[in-house]
């Protein structure tokens, strides 16, 4: 026999390291066989509810970061809930509609135009699907808990239905219309956008300051006047229809030296325009207020046969330009409005690839638009009329699917009113809680600045527009069609639209006053992929028994306040008159680690299959709850090893407790609390208030401050205090003594606490803890998070040894000292002796316990302040001084502590009195046989 044979050396099976890329796999394998979410979501039957409606990811190519922050996030809280007293399902769903599919067959080879309509979408159909497949393998091997036996999909049957019943709400509410005005224009897509599907981009486009003749003064200008107009997009100007002023600004009637013509310009900017056309010696004329101005008629610099109007508008300003601002209603939001106002053409002659048509005149027809900038310049050149021009850095709207730039252009389109809405809308939001709550005030801004949803896109993969065409033209949306048409799409799917005619998608017997013929025709557009999504809260909250309307949260990207956010709230007032969500959480995007955004073009992209192969998606997972993700994540490889050295100190930490509670018997061995040793006591108060802070963090969704609490408790709680006197207790004491098992029965409480606590976040480790527990469950999942205790004299421990740790940093920091100053080898080696006011002896005394044992020294004196010698360490503020000394006696060969008593027992000469008794007790074959040598 061996010395070390007489420890209790903790032993355990559960391993150092985890080979998570390995073990991962096999373990979610075992809960997809068994079954694992569905025995959660019995096990919560009758339980309250709470419902984190997913939003879909496109599907389209493999998860990246993003992907994987979103969907490691929404696990974490909804494992949470499901196992703090909710029954919390989750239906992953994915948005499987929309242009990038239709382009990827595109590259891919596919003529859309030479096949039905749909055979195509029958390619897109099965592309999404395979998409749908790839992603969710990777989500699933995130650990993300879910039914993926049954996600929701935009393109099934029963969603396509109820997208078109929200439709007929906005209908019913007389919300839908038609209309020619300025959308965002794709030519790369050939199709509107809405603004959510527009990003903004840094481009230089040629700025000119131009003349326009003034032909009808009207008693204000002569005509040898020229309004000085200005613009960033030349191309344009064969739309123009007028030039917009401001009623109160100033405008100053100018003549520079050497010029015959006059010009206005707005006053404030005479100087500035001045000096950059080069003009000198320039002679204000008279000077006359913009209201003034309104009715002027101006020639068109292209043809002289039109006139162009001067009206009053609010959107003119003074910080570039010239104060006069070139107008083409066809063209933009500001000028189609006041174009409107004023009655004037809505003229927007450029076709759906982005080239002029020949109604801009015969110099122009034809050219892509971004080259008909140069053809405009040179025309002004060539008749005088162009001032100056120069590039102009300016933010511009590109396509965010393409990443071309797009324009503005004035189409038929339909329309969702947002304006009619718009205050129940903002309404709404107020029994909405948001995290962070900044996000309230920013949606709700983005809903009062947005102007009405463009709905209609030119394209096939999607969900029609359930609208018909009476013979006169006349469009037909009455309550019965629309029921009609969703009953139909929940039958036979959307692609029956484009398999009938309009008369077999009709009611039976339907007869309408706009077709006296009985014929009709059928819209070609579909929805915007945003109605898509954004009537998930019908087809699939509303829809699904297990499901609530409103759902309990939304969480996505912050980039989703202009996206799914909105949209869904938009169309769930309009359904209900409530938003579809009670709270909505919202994360920053992922960076990489120079803070720029990740691309494959740019080469710095992290994938999380990658992090996964290598280190395991624990290591995903961890990270997650180690960053901000109220603001942008910078994500890099340093991250991932950082987290990876946490996660193997939480490992490492919970293997310890495993090995140290292995021969204790819950069931037997468990000590009461009033039985307790103090310090054992204590630790499981401080344990169950950590359990409370980190619950209270999970309740806020405050995952950050949940690792920082949990990392504390572990590193200095649990490794650098209680588990580092527990080796001189569990190792040293007998097997079955009251010290040992009192102190094993808080280790086991933390350990099964901790494991449960840290399933949410790390629920292939917990698991493979949970093997080596004797709890009666199965599974960790199958648990609940423990409510924190509260205990009678609770407060009074934690705030005493909360001041006893304080004085023991100080024990520390001389221990430290007198090992650099080679007094002593070891803490184990040294004698400490304590002079301590009567303050803090009324304190030591009243922890009841082992203070040398705690201190981890040999022999501990506690003696008066007042009797503190010169050589003595004073700590003034905590009222005590310390003074360490080499103890007095002999090294017990088993407890390595320095006794007076070793060999007073002849049998063990070389281990001290305690030790011999225990050794004698539950080895008694040693007296005889005795130890082997080292």
């Amino acid at each position: 026999m061996r010395v070390k044979d007489t420890l209790n050396l903790g032993k355990t099976k559960f391993k150092m390291r985890g080979n998570l890329p390995v073990k991962e796999v096999e373990r979610q394998k075992a809960w997809d066989d068994n079954h694992v979410y569905q025995l959660r979501q019995k096990l919560n039957e009758g339980k309250p509810t709470f419902v984190l409606h997913d939003g879909p990811p496109y599907a389209n190519g493999d998860i990246h970061m993003g992907h994987a922050l979103n969907k490691i996030s929404k696990d974490i809280i909804v494992r949470y809930k499901s196992m703090t007293g909710f029954r919390s399902p989750y239906v992953p769903g994915w948005d499987t509609h929309g242009l990038p599919i239709e382009q990827k067959l595109t590259q891919a080879g596919y003529d859309r135009k030479k096949m039905s309509t749909n055979e195509f979408r029958k390619l897109c159909r099965d592309y999404a699907l395979k998409q749908v497949e790839r992603q969710k393998a990777e989500f699933k091997r995130l650990g993300v808990s879910g039914d993926w036996d049954d996600p929701y999909l935009t393109l099934k049957p029963e969603f396509e239905a109820q997208e078109v019943r929200v439709f007929g709400a906005f209908a019913k509410r007389g919300l839908i219309y038609k209309g020619k005005k300025p959308v965002y224009w794709s030519w790369s897509s050939e199709s509107a956008l809405a603004e959510a599907e527009v990003e903004y981009h840094d481009i230089t486009s040629p700025t000119a300051f131009y003349g326009e003749h003034v032909v009808d003064g009207k008693g204000v200008l002569d005509d040898d006047t020229y309004m000085v107009v200005w613009t960033t997009t030349p191309w344009t100007i064969p739309a123009s229809e007028g030039i917009t002023v401001d009623a109160g600004f100033d405008y100053s009637v100018v003549q520079p030296e050497g010029e015959t013509r006059k010009f206005v310009i707005a006053t404030e900017l005479v100087n500035k325009v001045s000096e950059l056309i080069g003009w000198t010696n320039v002679k204000t004329l008279k000077t006359v207020k913009g209201q003034e101005l309104e009715g002027v008629l101006a020639e068109h610099p292209f043809d002289h046969s039109r006139k162009l109007l001067t009206m009053l508008g609010d959107f003119v300003d003074l910080e570039e330009g010239t104060g006069l601002v070139h107008t083409a209603p066809g063209y933009g939001e500001d000028d189609f409005n006041i174009g409107r106002k004023y009655g004037l053409d809505i003229f927007a002659p450029v076709d759906d690839k982005g080239y002029l048509t020949k109604e801009s005149g015969e110099d122009f027809a034809g050219v892509f638009y971004d080259d008909a900038n140069q053809i405009a310049l040179d025309k002004l050149k060539a008749d005088n009329l162009l001032l100056h021009y120069m590039p102009l850095k300016h933010s511009y709207p590109f396509d965010w699917r393409t990443k071309k730039p797009i324009i503005f252009r004035a189409t038929p389109q339909w329309f969702a009113s947002v304006d009619k809405i718009k205050d129940e809308i903002l309404k709404s939001l107020d029994d909405v809680e948001f995290f962070p709550d900044w996000g309230k005030v920013r949606l709700a801004n983005m809903i009062k600045n947005r102007g009405d949803w463009v709905i209609s896109r030119q394209r096939v993969w999607g969900v029609p527009l359930p609208i018909f065409y009476g013979e006169d033209g006349e469009a037909i949306i009455t309550e019965e069609t629309v029921n009609h048409v969703a009953d139909l799409f929940e039958k036979y799917g959307s692609d029956v639209w484009f398999e009938r005619e309009a008369k077999d998608l009709l009611p039976d017997g339907f007869t309408s006053e706009h077709s006296p013929n009985g014929q009709f025709t059928k819209e070609n557009d579909i929805m915007d992929v945003w109605f898509d999504s954004g009537s998930s809260h019908q087809g699939v909250l509303a829809e699904r028994d297990e499901l609530t309307y409103p759902a309990d949260m939304y969480l996505e990207g912050s980039d989703q306040y202009r996206g799914w956010f909105n949209s869904s709230l938009i169309t769930s007032v309009a359904v209900s008159g409530k938003a579809p969500y009670k709270q909505v959480v919202s994360q920053g995007f992922t960076l990489d680690g120079e803070g720029h955004k990740m691309s494959k073009s740019l080469g710095n992209t992290i994938a999380p299959i990658d992090v996964i192969k290598k280190m395991g998606a624990e290591i995903v997972r961890l990270w997650v709850t180690s960053v901000d993700t109220s603001a942008d994540v910078r994500v890099s490889t340093e991250n991932f090893v950082k987290v990876s050295d946490s996660y193997k100190k939480i490992r490492n930490t919970m293997r310890f407790l495993l090995a140290n509670t292995a021969d204790f018997d819950p069931e037997t061995n468990t000590v009461a609390f009033d039985d307790l040793d103090s310090q054992d006591q204590y630790m499981s108060v401080l344990f169950n208030q950590f359990l409370a802070a980190a619950r209270s963090d999970m309740e806020k969704y405050d995952f950050l401050d949940w690792n920082k609490r949990v990392t504390e408790f572990i590193t200095n709680d649990l490794s650098a205090f209680y588990l580092d006197i527990a080796k001189d207790i569990v190792y040293i004491d007998k097997q079955d003594g009251h010290k040992r098992r009192s102190m094993q029965t808080v280790m086991y409480e933390m350990t099964v606490g901790l494991t449960k606590l840290l399933t949410p976040v790390l629920p292939h480790t917990t698991e493979e803890i949970w093997g080596f527990l004797k709890e009666p469950e199965d599974l960790v999942q199958l648990t609940d998070i423990p409510e924190p205790k509260q205990f009678e004299n609770g407060s009074e421990l934690l705030a005493n040894w909360r001041k006893f740790r304080s004085y023991r940093d100080d024990v520390l920091k001389v221990l430290e000292e007198a090992r650099d100053a080679k007094k002593i080898g070891k803490s184990s080696e040294a004698a400490l002796t304590i002079y301590a006011t009567s303050e803090v002896s009324d304190l030591l005394n009243s922890l009841h316990t082992d203070l040398a044992t705690v201190l981890m020294v040999s022999q501990l004196t506690l003696k008066d302040f007042a009797d503190a010698t010169d050589d003595s360490t004073k700590f003034d503020s905590d009222g005590l001084a310390l003074l360490v000394e080499p103890a007095v006696g002999k090294t017990c060969e088993r407890c390595r502590l320095v006794r007076q008593d070793v060999g007073a027992d002849s049998d063990y000469p070389t281990f001290c009195k305690s030790c011999a008794e225990i050794v004698r007790d539950q080895f008694p074959e040693a007296a005889t046989e005795g130890f082997e040598e080292k």
